[in-house]
């Protein structure tokens, strides 16, 4: 199966509301039947055209990356496990997601899950243990490996949510709608879907992002301009993490509590982050044993 990855783009990130989100929907019905994008092969036939992403990031004791990205360094990076599902047999992938002024660079290794271990512990995978033998996947584990030995990074934050996504042929444009982010301390590294006290960030509202490859296209221009949307933006781990609180993570030093982050649409009321303590963990969560395996 193809990766569709986009190692090199620009993106742009929007906080709406699910009323919007529908009408972004709407939107793109017209740009399918024209053949300039279509519903990515993962969310066909899915709930709400929606798959489970799940995301456990890596960072410093003292959670450098989050500091790079609360003080707006135009050159930082995170270390994160990428996976769909907890079954045994499905494919793991190390990323390394690194931005470049505005630039997003994306480099991704994938594995066999039963070797995460092993490398979260620094060893260097087996070509046996790889699951293409393409030289480029080999050397982004190698690169995340140097990462993360350089910041002595450690497994920190379990990030799931709910992805409804578009794509073009070409992989040039990529839209997507993120819902139900939760988050949880992960200091294990276990790979798991489960979660028993997720902390929710982003709560009642929906993500969407607009990816490119070259230039910003027209027609994302007029989907803008349709939904009359603002760019803002819509960090998930960092708002995780403040969301989770720096003792859980055990880092030395408190995180900002930043203020919250405005709905993307002009005149609509501030969208609050939720910081509740224990809440219900989300159905799909709880359900998602024996999900399809994505790549």
């Amino acid at each position: 199966m193809r990766d569709r990855m986009q190692q090199s783009r620009f993106e742009l990130k929007y906080i709406i509301s699910e009323e919007t989100a529908m009408r972004v929907r709407d939107f793109l019905q017209a740009y399918i039947h024209m053949g300039y994008i279509d519903v990515d092969e993962y969310s066909v036939g899915k709930p709400n055209l929606s798959y489970p992403v799940h995301s456990l990031y890596l960072d410093s004791r003292d959670l450098s990356t989050y500091w790079d990205t609360i003080n707006g360094n135009k050159n930082r990076f995170k270390l994160r496990i990428r996976y769909y599902d907890d079954a045994p047999g499905s494919p793991v992938f190390f990323e390394i997601k690194r931005r470049m002024d505005h630039c997003i660079l994306k480099q991704r290794g994938g594995v066999r899950k039963e070797v995460v271990p092993r490398l979260l512990a620094g060893y260097q995978p087996d070509p046996a243990h790889m699951l293409s033998r393409a030289e480029k996947q080999y050397v982004a584990i190698q690169r995340f490996h140097y990462l993360m030995q350089q910041l002595q990074a450690t497994p920190k934050v379990h990030i799931a949510y709910l992805r409804e996504a578009y794509v073009s042929a070409n992989d040039a444009f990529r839209v997507t709608l993120d819902r139900d982010v939760c988050a949880e301390a992960n200091l294990e590294g276990t790979i798991k879907t489960q979660m028993t006290n997720p902390a929710r960030s982003f709560q009642g509202v929906v993500i969407l992002e607009l990816k490119f490859t070259d230039r910003f296209p027209n027609w994302y221009r007029d989907l803008v301009r349709v939904v009359n949307v603002m760019q803002c933006g819509a960090a998930k781990y960092v708002d995780s993490v403040q969301a989770i609180g720096h003792c859980a993570l055990e880092a030395p030093h408190s995180v900002v509590e930043e203020a919250p982050p405005r709905l993307s649409i002009p005149g609509q009321p501030d969208f609050r982050r939720e910081r509740l303590g224990p809440l219900p963990v989300p159905d799909w969560v709880l359900e998602q044993q024996g999900a399809s395996t994505l790549e």
